[in-house]
């Protein structure tokens, strides 16, 4: 392949660069509408080259990628990650603790008895 004109299938490279598992999904992901370069491309053969910016859904982050290089074949993850170069902004760090929640738990366990549930019906009547 000459530098030039060196560009691979859109489908192809997000299975070798490690995104999606199987190239059926990738394609998949392709259709729904992938961004290169703000171009929304809807078909899996769409060609990339180095430097192009891909956007895409994975999961429920939207990933922003740089293509540095088409690779050969589907190899190991360290060979996968110097494909590309991820341009998300770093993530805020999540705190441990879960939130609170609105209503109290029954804390003992088993079915709460008649009066526990009235209590628990007096305290969402509060909350409401």
């Amino acid at each position: 392949m000459s530098d030039g004109a060196a560009k691979l299938r859109i489908d192809k490279w997000l299975w070798q660069a490690r995104f999606f598992k199987t190239r059926s999904l990738a394609a998949k992901i392709v259709s729904g509408g992938v961004r290169v370069n703000t171009l929304k491309v809807a078909k899996p053969a769409y060609g990339v080259a180095p430097g192009d910016v891909l956007t895409f859904a994975q999961g429920r982050q939207v990933r922003v990628i740089r293509v540095v290089a088409l690779g050969e074949r589907r190899g190991p993850a360290p060979e996968a990650q110097a494909l590309y170069e991820d341009l998300d902004p770093p993530k805020a760090p999540e705190s441990d603790a879960a939130p609170a929640p609105s209503v109290p738990r029954y804390e003992r366990g088993g079915r709460p008895t008649k009066r526990d549930r009235r209590m628990l019906d007096r305290q969402r009547d509060v909350l409401e």
